[in-house]
Parts: C-alpha cells; sequence; structure tokens
C-alpha cells in the first residue's frame, strides 16, 4: 500500500507540473511563433489548461480545499485584468501576484494555528499506513515539537512564494516578456527547490521522525510518552549545540 501511494503520488507531481508549467510555457511560444499571435493573446491562451485543471479540482471533484479556490480566484481575475488592459508584462505579473497571494495565505494560515501546507504534507508522511495515522494524530494532540515543525513547514513555503513572486516582479519589468515567459519559470522552480530543501530541514524532516518513533512506540512496549520526552530532549540538545 505504501509502495502504490508514493508512486501515485509521484505520479500526481509530475502530471501537475508537466500542465502548470510545460504546457503553458510551450503553448506560448507555438501561439506567438508558429500562429503569430500577439503576446497578450499567447500567455492568455496558455494560462488555460491551468485555471481549467484548477478548476476541475475545485468544482468537478467538489474538493473543498482553500489553496486550489484561492489560486482559481486569482487567477481568473488576473486574466480578465490583463485582456481588458492589453498589457503583456501585467499578464505576466498576474502570475507573481497569485504566488504571492498563496504566500501570504500560508503564512497567515500559520499565524491562525491552522498551517495550510499540511493537507499536502499529510499523506507524504503517514505514506497510507494506519499505525503512522494514528501516531500523526496523538503527536498534533500531544507534542509541541510537532506542531511548531508543521508551523515550519507552512512557513517556508509561504517566505519562498512571496519572495519568488517580488524576483519575477522585478524580472518583468527589466527584461523582454520572451525572456521572462521561461527566465520566470526558471526564478520559480530554484525558489520551489530552495524551499523543499530547507522545509525538508525545519519540518518535515522531524516530523517524520518525530512519527516513525511514535508509530513504532505503539507496537513495542516503550510509551508514546517517552518518545515525545526524547524528542523533547533531542530539541534541546539541538538548540543548545546551536
Amino acid at each position: 500500500m505504501t509502495t502504490n501511494t508514493g508512486t501515485q503520488g509521484k505520479r500526481r507531481t509530475f502530471v501537475s507540473l508537466f500542465l502548470d508549467v510545460g504546457v503553458p510555457i510551450g503553448s506560448y511560444y507555438l501561439l506567438k511563433g508558429a500562429f503569430g499571435m500577439s503576446a497578450v493573446a499567447a500567455l492568455g491562451w496558455s494560462s488555460v489548461v491551468p485555471v481549467l485543471r484548477t478548476g476541475w479540482g475545485v468544482l468537478g471533484r467538489r474538493e473543498v480545499n482553500a489553496l486550489p479556490l484561492l489560486i482559481l480566484l486569482a487567477n481568473l481575475v488576473g486574466l480578465l485584468l490583463s485582456f481588458g488592459t492589453g498589457d503583456a508584462r501585467l499578464m505576466l505579473v498576474k502570475d507573481s501576484a497569485v504566488g504571492s497571494l498563496v504566500g501570504f495565505a500560508l503564512l497567515g494560515s500559520v499565524v491562525l494555528g491552522r498551517p495550510m501546507m499540511t493537507a499536502t504534507l499529510k499523506p507524504w508522511l503517514v505514506k497510507g499506513d494506519a499505525g503512522r495515522e494514528a501516531a500523526w494524530g496523538r503527536l498534533r494532540r500531544e507534542s509541541g515539537a510537532f506542531r511548531r515543525a508543521e508551523s515550519r513547514f507552512s512557513a517556508v513555503w509561504g517566505v519562498a512564494f512571496v519572495a519568488e513572486c517580488a524576483l519575477r516582479v522585478v524580472g518583468v519589468y527589466t527584461f523582454p516578456v520572451d525572456t521572462m515567459v521561461w527566465l520566470g519559470t526558471v526564478v520559480m522552480i530554484l525558489a520551489m527547490v530552495l524551499a523543499f530543501v530547507v522545509s525538508g530541514a525545519l519540518g518535515a524532516g522531524p516530523m517524520a521522525h518525530m512519527v516513525g518513533a511514535a508509530a513504532a512506540s505503539a507496537r513495542a512496549p516503550e510509551s508514546v510518552a517517552a518518545v515525545l520526552e526524547a524528542e523533547k530532549n533531542s530539541s534541546l540538545t539541538g538548540s543548545t549545540h546551536g
């Protein structure tokens, strides 16, 4: 079950990257170069697939998830404003605006104590295992260290989205539109890779260790309390060395 879940997760990630990144970039250059569309028209039509895909996730599957809904609404508003002004650079800024909204929403969710990235992270750490699922629930109730790591994970991604968007806005009004179509994606990928590494070190990694230890403790004579105490001591030791 765990292997199948991991494989399906990787497949979904690849498909999402292809539809949200590969298709828009490829279609922009195809529509503009082969079909002679203007930059505004090519940008608009190249955004259709991501918007439809997000809309299907929100409406077609009836998934009530704040993050996809926010992305869908921001994309739709951005497209309407961009077509209304006919400004290709504004259309590129629209992508940055969507990302910054997501980033600020993530940071806000951390402040409110309801980290939005948890819904994305949990399946990767639980891996479809009932024991790890139960351990996750116990840790969220009983471990402050676990909840802090959970918040750090969302906070890192929030900062990454906001910073990446700021860089792309600067690039939009510094480089030609044709350059920013691919360069903006490069900036995004680099920011995501950096966020993945940092959030893994500060959030997902410690959480995975705690979930594994708590799940193992449930099958062994040791109590969950002992596991939580060990994690607390480990955190104190790390902070002393730091």
